[in-house]
């Protein structure tokens, strides 16, 4: 068997509704009914209902403010102190150590936001090097360990480099 040798299929023509009396299917309502929503047009794709504000575009809050065109990162991921015991004593706690030990994936970007809680206990000293709660900070400056991040470094992190430059640049003259 050929595929020359197979026989020919016959495709019906396509019925060309509402095009006039003469075309089998035309006329006044042309299989549509007689009334009602779907009697004229389609309904739309993203039609929900009757109101406008019901709408996806409508329930999506508007983004203002400076960082209208940045990304939301959103909730840093958080890790409670329970699990740090994993850790081995005086061992540095970052996040390269938490991707190698298996707290996180390895294709976790270098911009994600961790945070360290005080939930269960430590019996473990630990270098922490990651933002961190109070109650958290306590139980691993009680257990021995040390906190290597201040808030004051992470609220500079947080500022944006090209303000501070442009800030230095701007004096204020008097008399003009």
């Amino acid at each position: 068997m050929n595929l020359s040798s197979l026989p020919k299929i016959k495709e019906k023509s396509k019925k060309r509704i509402g095009r006039g009396h003469g075309s089998g299917r035309g006329g006044h309502t042309a299989t549509r009914g007689t009334k009602g929503q779907n009697s004229r047009t389609r309904v739309s794709l993203f039609f929900q209902g009757t109101k406008v504000k019901k709408s996806l575009i409508k329930r999506l809050p508007f983004i203002r403010g400076k960082d209208k065109f940045r990304a939301k990162s959103g909730k840093p991921i958080i890790i409670n102190l329970k699990y740090l015991n994993l850790f081995a004593k005086d061992e540095e706690v970052n996040l390269s150590s938490l991707k190698a030990k298996g707290f996180l994936p390895a294709d976790l970007s270098e911009d994600t936001k961790i945070k360290i809680l005080g939930e269960g206990e430590i019996k473990v000293p630990l270098i922490i090097a990651l933002p961190i709660s109070k109650g958290a900070r306590e139980k691993i400056e009680k257990a021995g360990g040390r906190i290597l991040i201040k808030k004051e470094e992470i609220k500079n992190k947080k500022e944006n480099p090209k303000e501070k430059s442009t800030k230095a640049k701007t004096k204020k003259v008097k008399g003009k």
